[in-house]
């Protein structure tokens, strides 16, 4: 079934870009299966990789799907946002909550006779291995990698790479006890 739907999906990849994201947009007025099934169809083709049962809740942000790859059985929950200067992998059985940001992308503040918005944009990596969990409002910034089975708790701010079987926590995340 999950083929057919890719397959049958394929023609959508060759929308011109804003009425890709206008269409996603509008689709953020369905929720629950209909909407979650219907964004699928919208977003499984535009992505670097899209596996089999993802789930997309409403109101999820992403700039350049294209460079966003996403394993099977992945939950991406209401208002997440991918900021994606660079690419963001996310591995397999990975749950991210509502109000999480994943940021590949970070400002410099070099150039100090101009001001700091016109800096050098610095393009990064995240990856998320299998079997993670981000609680809700987690933001994980870039040129991070999290290794399997971590959980991270709701609001930290993740701004190294995560040892595996641990959950953190805080600003910024620190480990907190091994999990098995």
């Amino acid at each position: 079934m999950w083929k057919l739907i890719k397959v049958s999906s394929y023609p959508i990849k060759w929308l011109p870009k804003f009425v890709f994201f206008f269409l996603w947009r509008m689709l953020d007025c369905f929720e629950g299966k209909i909407g979650a099934g219907l964004r699928y169809i919208l977003i499984c083709n535009r992505l670097e990789k899209c596996g089999t049962k993802v789930f997309f809740g409403p109101s999820v942000f992403m700039d350049y799907p294209e460079r966003l790859s996403i394993g099977n059985n992945v939950s991406i929950h209401q208002l997440v946002t991918f900021v994606l200067g660079g690419k963001i992998k996310i591995a397999d059985n990975v749950a991210i909550a509502h109000g999480c940001s994943l940021i590949s992308a970070n400002h410099t503040w070099e150039e100090q006779d101009i001001p700091i918005k016109y800096n050098e944009v610095v393009l990064g990596e995240i990856n998320v291995a299998e079997d993670v969990w981000l609680g809700c409002g987690v933001r994980i910034l870039n040129n991070v990698s999290i290794e399997r089975r971590v959980v991270v708790a709701a609001g930290s701010v993740v701004t190294k790479s995560l040892s595996k079987n641990m959950l953190y926590a805080g600003v910024p995340a620190k480990p907190i006890k091994k999990i098995k």
